[in-house]
């Protein structure tokens, strides 16, 4: 399976102009399976309020941005998950969506908001879904999500087999630094696809990477430029989650021991 990532600048408000600029660089992971896409991809992030989010955003059934996607998924043969500014009823959510050849084939809603998100989007409230996609099995997680180990092993016990997070960082170095040990910790691969660019006073971190369940980095993004990063991988290496032959990073938890972490602070 080849797993891969555009890193690239969607344009702020003009969704048309960000179409144009995928158009230029998918052809370049025409040979991957599967590709990961920027947080917010359909309408960028800094907006100056919320009614500018919400102008931007789209239903996912009635959205260009993700029939673009799917058409795309046709005429190259792989599957996309890309950030979405996702329009439901009068609420807005800092979404993603798994998209293929056949439509749009799952969608997970970001669970933990990042600064000024919290006065434009709803929390999450889908789960944490993982989705058989055939060759893999695919979790997926956005951008501050990246600071909670719950939800990465939360995906792990539900079998993903790969971690898609699409990213808007501004922090950075952090979440790059974390990524390969997520993946480490909970035997899965990683793929992290940032944006660049700068919108307002603030300035993405690019460094898109894919990491695999040994805590390698396969892939990494120069921080600055447009870029498409594809490697091949094994799906079933992220299943030997043997770290010796008398020790598993699943089975030998102790959830007895563990109800702190579902209780309120």
């Amino acid at each position: 399976m080849r797993i891969g990532y555009v890193q690239f600048s969607p344009a702020l408000c003009d969704l048309d102009e960000t179409i144009t600029r995928l158009e230029e660089l998918l052809p370049e992971a025409a040979e991957a399976d599967l590709v990961v896409l920027p947080e917010l991809c359909n309408s960028g992030y800094n907006f100056a309020s919320k009614e500018e989010a919400s102008a931007n955003a789209e239903a996912v059934e009635d959205s260009k941005f993700v029939s673009f996607l799917i058409n795309k998924c046709r005429e190259f043969g792989f599957r996309i998950v890309a950030g979405l500014n996702e329009l439901d009823g009068d609420r807005l959510c800092n979404s993603a969506v798994l998209v293929g050849k056949d439509g749009v084939e799952g969608k997970y809603r970001k669970m933990h908001l990042f600064l000024r998100e919290k006065e434009i989007f709803q929390p999450g409230d889908v789960g944490l879904p993982v989705f058989d996609c055939g060759p893999a099995r695919i979790g997926i997680l956005i951008c501050f999500d990246w600071q909670f180990p719950e939800v990465w092993r939360i995906l792990a016990l539900k079998g993903a087999d790969i971690i898609c997070h699409p990213t808007n960082l501004v922090l950075p170095g952090l979440a790059q630094r974390a990524i390969p040990i997520h993946a480490l910790i909970n035997r899965v691969f990683v793929i992290l696809g940032n944006r660049i660019g700068t919108e307002g006073e603030l300035t993405f971190t690019g460094r898109s990477i894919i990491s695999d369940p040994r805590g390698n980095v396969l892939s990494e993004a120069p921080a600055e430029e447009p870029y498409v990063g594809i490697v091949e991988i094994d799906p079933a290496a992220a299943r030997d989650k043997n770290v010796t032959p008398l020790n598993h990073v699943l089975n030998d938890r102790r959830p007895e021991e563990y109800g702190l972490l579902t209780q309120d602070t």
